[in-house]
């Protein structure tokens, strides 16, 4: 398990960037660290653009997070564990970018990994809003989909 947690936290410190200040994402978000959105429980919450954030408070979200993430993708996934690690990894990236919420509205992608079609969790990955907001990534995570239905 860890060795997976190691590679999920590389792929995400690619895709999401650090930046030890606040800054807005790409939706205009309060957003730290290693794409950590800032909540009204961090007292960072409502300081200025800008504002310069400590590396070990970084550290300490992208952990949090990571285990949010992972928790997340465990009450959508009841396999989670026997999921192929690429599944999961690509999954754990969705759901980090995209919190639990809206994660959870991706229904057709998620019963396409549960009936383990990879292709078809592939396209409904590509028809989605989110792939037109992180094009260059979705595209990345889309292909690795489809070659884990290649593999099997």
């Amino acid at each position: 398990m860890e060795m997976f947690t190691d590679r999920l936290r590389t792929e995400l410190e690619i895709d999401e960037g650090c930046k030890y200040h606040i800054y807005l994402d790409h939706l205009g978000l309060p957003t730290a660290g290693v794409g950590h959105l800032l909540k009204e429980s961090d007292p960072e919450h409502g300081k200025p653009v800008g504002t310069v954030i400590s590396k070990e408070r970084v550290a300490e979200w992208f952990e949090q997070d990571i285990q949010t993430t992972l928790n997340d993708c465990r009450k959508v996934y009841d396999d989670w564990d026997a999921l192929d690690e690429t599944v999961r990894l690509i999954c754990c990236n969705m759901m980090f970018n995209l919190g639990y919420p809206r994660y959870c509205k991706f229904k057709k992608k998620i019963q396409a990994v549960k009936d383990g079609d990879h292709l078809e969790a592939a396209e409904q990955m590509r028809q989605s809003r989110w792939h037109s907001q992180v094009t260059n990534r979705a595209e990345r995570l889309i292909s690795r989909m489809k070659g884990v239905s290649l593999q099997n």
